[in-house]
């Protein structure tokens, strides 16, 4: 059994500097209220893994226009005028990362492994800096596992042990960024018993998950 805990004991758990890995597509599957919490903190120095930024005053946007944010590894920032702006002042340092490839570098620091071939971004700058190989006369760029020190994973319905359910593109990220970081702190929807969720419907169990935040009020 798992105890919930206040959004703000979460946020207070988590360092300034700290590698937050944080599910969600465009605000979609992102856990919002930790997200607030970590604002009213006050958080600083933060690199954030996720898909994107979202929007100015939404979701992950909250922490770039707060001033939380120092580095952003994600897929893009062209819904968020405030991230690109702060990228070109240098306030914010941005890394893109082709959206498939971001997955994978994820799920590879989840599983352990060394990293990911990917033909994807050859001939452009993501291949800058980095190892090129050879398989079978293809040339592949050796793209580096993403671990981080924390998840912050958004879920339908977490059970008393932990087990987490998610809908729609909650999928996208949620389930990979949950084995990929050292501690995970999931924000449900709803907690209900074991049980009421079926083991079908599980996408992240129990195991992986350190702390479930407390219902919404």
């Amino acid at each position: 059994m798992k105890t919930a805990i206040k959004a703000a004991v979460a946020a207070q758990m988590i360092p300034d500097g700290a590698v937050l890995l944080i599910g969600g597509f465009m605000g979609v599957g992102t856990p919002n209220r930790l997200i607030d919490a970590l604002v009213a903190r006050g958080a600083r120095g933060l690199t954030v893994v996720a898909n994107d930024t979202a929007l100015p005053g939404r979701g992950i946007g909250k922490l770039i226009s707060s001033g939380a944010v120092s580095r952003a590894i994600v897929s893009h920032i062209g819904l968020n005028p405030e991230t690109q702006a702060k990228m070109i002042s240098g306030e914010i340092e941005v890394e893109l990362v082709p959206q498939g490839t971001l997955v994978e570098r994820i799920r590879s620091g989840g599983v352990g492994l060394g990293g990911v071939l990917t033909a994807t971004g050859l001939g452009t700058p993501v291949a800058d800096g980095k190892q090129i190989i050879q398989i079978d006369g293809r040339s592949f760029i050796v793209e580096k596992p993403i671990q981080g020190d924390f998840a912050l994973i958004a879920a339908r319905q977490a059970d008393y042990v932990g087990n987490l359910e998610y809908t729609l593109t909650a999928h996208n990220f949620n389930p990979i960024m949950a084995m990929a970081a050292d501690t995970v702190i999931a924000e449900p929807e709803h907690i209900v018993p074991v049980g009421v969720i079926s083991p079908d419907s599980v996408k992240t169990p129990g195991v992986l998950v350190d702390h479930i935040l407390e219902r919404a009020a």
